[in-house]
């Protein structure tokens, strides 16, 4: 994704089309109350590459990134009021059937709190199911039908 991208967009009663840049979200903040625990979590269960930083982690879904704050790391500067351990809710896209999701899960001996149910994502109607990271966060999976 280059930093260079730019959208066209049609603005109404403006003959040309406006060039703007592209905004891509390129990593978020996640708080975890226990770093060996979230890395496993993070890793085994949604395939993450850990990424060392300081006294802990960050991890990375290819080209988007989730920073954490955790046991002794705490970044600056920071939200008004920062997220906790457990106070997050995240989505991430499933590549495949839903039903591969919910057996992943089931392999690695985690729950599903809801789904398969209906929901609309970044690019439309999909199929999400819903399940806990270790500290309590919502994640989610959801899977879009083939076009």
């Amino acid at each position: 994704m280059p930093e260079t991208e730019t959208l066209p967009e049609l603005v109404p009663d403006v003959p040309e089309t406006v060039v703007r840049p592209a905004i891509h979200l390129d990593h978020c903040v996640i708080h975890v109350s226990d770093w060996e625990r979230s890395t496993a979590f993070y890793r085994d269960i949604l395939g993450a590459e850990v990424i060392p930083v300081g006294r802990g982690y960050a991890y990375r879904f290819g080209g988007v990134q989730l920073n954490c704050h955790g046991p002794d790391q705490i970044g600056e500067p920071r939200a008004r009021v920062p997220v906790m351990p457990g106070n997050s809710d995240l989505c991430f896209r499933w590549h495949g059937p839903i039903e591969e999701a919910i057996v992943h899960l089931e392999r690695h001996g985690v729950p599903v709190e809801l789904g398969p149910v209906p929901r609309h994502g970044a690019v439309g109607e999909g199929i999400s199911v819903y399940f806990r990271d270790p500290d309590g966060s919502l994640m989610e999976f959801i899977t879009y039908p083939a076009t």
